[in-house]
């Protein structure tokens, strides 16, 4: 049986491109943990794509006066290109094809088949002179718990479901000057308030992982009665519900997360040649699959607490996620980034001005794990300067003098300090511990080190020793630096000879 790890970071909305927002929270941590896994010998599956049900789909095409389907197209491969710019190495990119839907339709269908699901009377906000229903982001309004303005279905604030009824003095997004009224509708809703103790329980045990954030919303979620979760909703726009009970309606784009994230394990290990049979094959419990998601704090509760409400609805038939490791809000100039106000910046812009590897240094020294942080180019050129390029690149010409010769001898304290080296790195990249920040925080330390360090004619297999290892634990970070290497395996049995190679420098020329 293959051991594998699967990891995951939510679809984003096809509604615009990825800013640096996205890429310094979620799909960079998912990218890094992904190579170390793999660096140290382990099977690892990334899975990410875009997701186009969600109702900011049609708010965002209505303000740009294009279709929905335009925009989707438009945003996809947008998305795609800017993972690629940065070096996100996605396995398995999901998007709206046929096999998707029908496999969101057919778990769903099966979770009713077994009686999971309930026929209730919710309560949405309507708008008569439309005969629409206003869900997600299509309304807007205070959140009952925190009182931040937003959009129903998740608070970005507290993180808490919000139903639209619920919002305080709500409005249409779609036109704020439409009137709106609360209206009854029968829709499928999985009652929640069945899985409560079974979700503590789990929570409790995960906890001590898990950032702190998250650790207390799950804390102040699960402390009192779980609403109703709605299955499908009263709107046109979606996935069609295949049940008889509510014709016309489609399934909440936030109930997608269990079947997305099955479906975007498929892809990731059929891209590695490996065939699960079925999009559910590689969470079945006994697979010998361990997933772990990086994602937003807003994603709390679609996540780890309605996508796990569904799975313990299935018994003992599927794995749990061993891991949820969220990351706060970054921000532009001590602003939230803003697409509809231009307030961006895209990581295709920014790859073309500067190495990604450094753009990826920096996004990870500042990446918002446990609160916001800000982003600004005049700090990133004096930070991916002094604290990385600089040094390093003095470390790489030092390292240069000696490049093809050998095999030079390494000594038996070289390789333990290797092993400590390994050591520094492993206490970020590990889940039980993982931080981007710290990863940068050590590189550079080590970094410094070699670059305070003027090696005696008999320590140049020693130094050129100590600077690859560490270049090879910064691999996951610095992906094109570390091209240079013939393979970027973390080894703990170090060599007692190297042949140095030239090691290239930081900014486009050769150390």
């Amino acid at each position: 049986m293959t051991e594998r790890t699967v990891v995951i970071s939510p679809a984003p909305t096809a509604n615009g491109d990825l800013h640096l927002g996205h890429l310094a929270g979620p799909f960079l941590a998912a990218d890094v943990y992904t190579r170390y896994l793999r660096a140290t010998g382990r099977t690892a599956y990334f899975g990410t794509g875009f997701q186009d049900t969600s109702t900011f789909v049609v708010t965002t095409a209505g303000r740009r006066g294009m279709a929905p389907e335009a925009l989707v197209a438009e945003s996809a491969g947008r998305i795609s290109s800017s993972l690629d710019a940065v070096g996100i190495g996605v396995d398995g990119f999901t998007g709206d094809d046929e096999r998707f839907t029908k496999w969101v339709a057919d778990f769903w269908q099966r979770v009713h088949s077994a009686g999971k699901l309930e026929l209730k009377t919710m309560k949405f906000l309507y708008s008569p002179r439309t005969g629409r229903f206003l869900v997600d982001g299509f309304a807007g309004g205070g959140c009952p718990v925190c009182l931040a303005d937003g959009c129903a279905g998740l608070c970005e604030t507290c993180g808490n479901p919000i139903a639209a009824a619920d919002l305080i003095d709500p409005r249409s997004t779609l036109d704020p000057d439409d009137p709106v009224e609360p209206r009854e509708a029968r829709v499928l809703v999985l009652p929640m308030e069945r899985y409560r103790e079974r979700l503590r329980a789990y929570h409790d045990v995960h906890a001590t992982a898990m950032r702190p954030h998250m650790a207390q919303a799950l804390r102040e979620m699960l402390s009192r009665p779980l609403p109703d979760y709605p299955v499908t909703y009263p709107i046109s726009w979606g996935i069609p519900a295949p049940f008889p009970e509510v014709p016309g309606q489609v399934i909440n784009p936030n109930a997608e997360p269990a079947a997305w994230s099955m479906h975007a394990s498929a892809l990731s290990a059929e891209r590695w040649g490996e065939v699960p049979g079925t999009d559910d094959a590689l969470w079945l419990s006994g697979a010998g699959t361990k997933v772990v998601y990086f994602l937003g704090f807003d994603n709390t509760y679609p996540f780890a607490v309605a996508m796990m409400a569904v799975l313990l609805a299935h018994g003992d038939q599927y794995t749990l996620p061993v891991e949820f490791v969220t990351n706060e809000f970054y921000l532009l100039d001590h602003e939230k980034f803003s697409t509809s106000r231009g307030h961006v910046v895209r990581a295709g812009d920014l790859a073309a001005e500067m190495p990604r590897d450094l753009v990826r240094f920096h996004l990870a020294a500042t990446s918002p794990e446990n609160q916001c942080t800000n982003f600004s180019r005049p700090d990133m050129a004096k930070v991916t300067g002094s604290w990385l390029a600089e040094p390093w690149n003095r470390v790489a010409a030092k390292a240069g003098r000696w490049a093809g010769q050998g095999p030079l001898p390494v000594s038996e304290r070289s390789r333990g300090a290797a092993v400590r080296i390994i050591d520094r790195f492993a206490a970020s990249y590990e889940l039980d511990c993982f931080s981007l920040v710290r990863a940068a925080q050590t590189l550079t330390e080590q970094v410094a080190r070699l670059d305070r360090w003027d090696p005696a004619p008999d320590e140049a297999g020693d130094f050129c020793h100590q600077a690859e290892v560490v270049l090879r634990c910064a691999a996951p970070i610095l992906i094109d630096l570390a091209a240079a290497l013939p393979d970027t395996a973390i080894r703990r049995d170090g060599p007692s000879t190297i042949t140095p190679v030239r090691l290239p420098a930081l900014g486009g020329s050769d150390g």
